[in-house]
């Protein structure tokens, strides 16, 4: 098996975190059934692994048309997660009296940035800029999808396996994690911008 392939899908795996983006789906998803929880999985990781294949073949075109910078990308992401992080930590009322919860979400936040997160998407222009063989780098993107997309649709399992105080301590540490990599992500995407010192 070719080791570019091998590398490249562990290293989406890593970039897609579906660990630790189990106690998102579940905190998302919680009025929803599991069947339905399952289906909102697999129909937001297809929609985020279709962006992913998509960015192979026209991410810098796309960038290039909407005049936006891979800093910006990262920056807006940032953001994003921040928000999301934040909402994590400090909960202001309980999720099941949240109108939010009993909808269905749509591509934002679990296909994007969830899944989908600006680090994927940039790699994926990296490795199609440097790939010889771009069907390598879709096949790759696609195990990672389908992996990633098995751990998620386990959600409901994991949550009667830690019970409701388990799931709030995870979400907290996890709100928390994210919260440190969106700040990441914007110190990383200012230093590029403004050319400062890494």
């Amino acid at each position: 098996m070719d080791s570019n392939f091998i590398s490249s899908t562990f290293l989406l795996l890593l970039l897609l975190d579906p660990l630790g983006n189990i106690p998102v789906v579940i905190s998302l998803l919680r009025g929803q059934s599991v069947r339905q929880q399952q289906r909102i999985v697999i129909r937001e990781s297809l929609i985020a692994g279709l962006l992913l294949i998509a960015f192979v073949y026209i991410g810098d075109w796309l960038l290039d048309a909407m005049h936006l910078s891979a800093p910006a990308i990262e920056i807006s992401g940032g953001l994003i997660l921040f928000l999301i992080a934040l909402r994590m930590v400090f909960p202001l009322r309980s999720h099941d009296d949240d109108p939010e919860y009993d909808r269905d979400p749509w591509i934002v936040p679990l296909a994007v940035p969830m899944i989908a997160g600006p680090s994927a998407l940039a790699t994926v222009l990296i490795n199609a800029r440097q790939a010889q063989h771009s069907l390598v780098l879709v096949g790759s993107i696609a195990v990672a999808i389908l992996i990633n997309t098995l751990i998620l649709c386990s959600a409901s399992r994991v949550a009667q396996l830690f019970g409701k105080a388990g799931l709030a301590a995870m979400e907290r540490l996890m709100g928390l994690a994210l919260t440190t990599l969106s700040i990441q992500m914007l110190i990383s995407g200012i230093k590029v911008a403004f050319s400062l010192p890494i």
